[in-house]
């Protein structure tokens, strides 16, 4: 490999804009960085907001979430898990899922999301009542 291939950031998510009409603060890392397979970006949810737009699933696109602080709930339909601070949360394919902080929560949480391939679009999933 050639010195001309390799790149480097190093990126504080506080310097960055927030997605605009997003439902909590995200911190779009992977679009700094000249990202192309893989979605990278750090999320604040305040109590009673979500991490998606909508609760989904991706029909290729493998997703983490690494809870750098506070607590994630992540609602799927096999029940909800609740994640602390340095625990991680991974949906593979076809898995629908969405995370948010309660309404009931006293603080924050900041979450660090990763998924690829980066271009694979959420697909809005309807849980059967």
């Amino acid at each position: 490999m050639s010195d001309s291939n390799r790149r480097y950031h190093c990126i504080d998510p506080d310097d960055l804009s927030p997605t605009p009409d997003y439902p909590c603060d995200r911190r779009p890392v992977g679009d700094e960085a000249g990202l192309g397979l893989l979605a990278a970006a750090v999320y604040d949810i305040a109590p009673g907001e979500q991490l998606p737009r909508t609760y989904h699933y991706h029909e290729q696109r493998e997703e983490l979430f690494s809870v750098r602080e506070g607590t994630l709930t992540v609602e799927t339909p096999d029940g909800e898990y609740e994640l602390e601070a340095g625990e991680i949360f991974v949906a593979h394919p076809e898995s629908p899922h969405r995370a948010y902080n309660p309404e009931t929560a006293d603080k924050s949480v900041t979450v660090l999301g990763v998924g690829a391939p980066s271009t694979d679009i959420a697909h809005p999933y309807e849980p059967e009542e």
